[in-house]
């Protein structure tokens, strides 16, 4: 197949990342998610839970926490979004890969043989989702399901300057409770195989 990059934005609880796994076995190239934190970290001499999916938090409750009084947490966003973004760029040129989020599909959107996709499915699935797969509760499904879409959101808006699920920036938008994960990634795969033929 030709070189490509595939991005994955995802509601939480829609099976995003698992989808990108299977995805990433299905069409033999690597995925990109927490390991991008651990080379943040690891760039910036931080441990990788100060970083980890945090990173989009903000003020939102994490950085005033991680950081001492008198630091800008604006300011060490911006330093891990910009090592983010070094990061991609760099894996991206390499070889075919997927990314899974950090808005990577911003950053991506203008290369060659790019696909950028959105995840989501029905609210209640997603509840659903996240007390079998991930084992919360129903009342910290709901809660993590407001916090972690209200945190990305606010990351990608102001990084990209639009919502994850906006449509013109999209490819291609899935609701993955129709397939499950396996069906989804299976149907994304067929799409990339068409896309970039050998």
């Amino acid at each position: 197949m030709e070189k490509f990059t595939v991005t994955i934005t995802r509601e939480f609880g829609s099976l995003g990342r698992s989808i990108a796994k299977e995805l990433s076995e299905e069409l033999g190239v690597d995925f990109y998610d927490r390991d991008i934190v651990e080379e943040v970290a690891r760039k910036l001499n931080l441990p990788v839970s100060t970083i980890s999916d945090e990173e989009e938090r903000s003020r939102h409750g994490l950085f005033p926490r991680m950081f001492p009084l008198g630091t800008d947490e604006e300011y060490m966003q911006d330093i891990i979004y910009e090592a983010q973004k070094s990061i991609i760029y760099d894996l991206a040129r390499k070889t075919s890969c997927i990314f899974v989020g950090r808005c990577s599909d911003f950053l991506l959107e203008k290369e060659k043989n790019n696909i950028n996709i959105f995840i989501y499915a029905p609210y209640e699935r997603r509840v659903k989702n996240c007390v079998e797969s991930l084992f919360m509760t129903e009342h910290e499904a709901r809660k993590m399901i407001l916090s972690v879409d209200r945190a990305r959101n606010a990351y990608h808006k102001k990084y990209a300057g639009y919502l994850p699920n906006h449509p013109e920036h999209k490819n291609l938008m899935i609701d993955s409770s129709l397939l499950g994960v396996s069906g989804t990634s299976n149907l994304i795969a067929g799409i990339v195989r068409q896309l970039f033929p050998e």
